[in-house]
């Protein structure tokens, strides 16, 4: 079990687009950026009307989870379609890809996670995954949002999982059972904050490393968790633009 705090991250800003970056590999002083499938994580914060503009993946599987605002998406697949913290996206790069997020003045303030996963191989053919869930928050239970094969309502072409929930205050909760033996989790703490067995305090924007590991949750505040479980025995490319190893080329 490994607490990743929220000087672990880095931080960019570019207009109005600001992003917390979170590698979980290179936390750990790895070799790699990543951690198995989990390539990283973007906490974004991007004020109504900015633009970002048309520009590349490749080899990235990348998860839209937004909390707050809305957003008109286009791609190079030819959708155009809004996304919000009721309809989720999920963007399998492969070989070639292309998009462009405009974040629209009645939403407010964009506030999501962008994240970056890792595909079983490279090369894949592109495609875009949209997904409306019956409720913005999945109240003091896990959801499942995304995983490998076709029973999930957002497909990942890898061993990989993405949960959330919205734990209200006082309530206590077990991490899901895993689907795999000897499988790591990545728990994000989105909003709020919890109690990890009784004597660890996350709180918002921090993480949890645990691998093969029982956790049971308890929150202050009323909290929204993300819960991201990779196989770590799987095949998975780090090659991707985003979610590939990024200290690759610093070694």
């Amino acid at each position: 079990m490994h607490k990743l705090s929220t000087a672990e991250k880095i931080s960019k800003q570019h207009g109005g687009f600001g992003i917390d970056i979170l590698f979980p590999g290179q936390t750990l002083g790895a070799a790699d950026s990543g951690l198995g499938t989990l390539g990283r994580i973007d906490h974004a914060h991007v004020r109504p009307g900015t633009l970002v503009p048309m520009h590349p993946h490749r080899d990235d599987e990348i998860l839209t989870y937004l909390r707050s605002g809305h957003v008109q998406h286009r791609d190079s697949e030819g959708h155009f379609e809004p996304i919000s913290a009721e309809r989720f996206m999920l963007m399998n790069a492969g070989s070639t890809f292309f998009h462009e997020e405009q974040v629209l003045a009645d939403g407010g303030e964009l506030e999501g996670l962008q994240i970056f996963l890792r595909p079983a191989q490279s090369g894949l053919p592109p495609q875009v995954q949209f997904h409306a869930p019956a409720g913005k928050y999945s109240l003091n239970q896990w959801r499942v949002l995304a995983g490998p094969d076709a029973s999930f309502p957002l497909h990942i072409r890898s061993q990989t999982w993405v949960y959330d929930t919205r734990l209200e205050g006082g309530v206590s909760l077990a991490l899901p059972a895993p689907r795999v033996a000897g499988a790591t989790s990545l728990l994000y703490v989105f909003a709020g904050e919890v109690v990890v067995n009784n004597h660890l305090t996350l709180s918002k924007g921090e993480s949890l490393l645990l691998e093969n590991e029982a956790a049971q949750l308890v929150a202050g505040p009323t909290s929204d968790l993300v819960l991201l479980v990779t196989d770590p025995a799987s095949a998975y490319s780090d090659q991707g633009m985003y979610s590939g190893n990024q200290l690759r080329n610093q070694r």
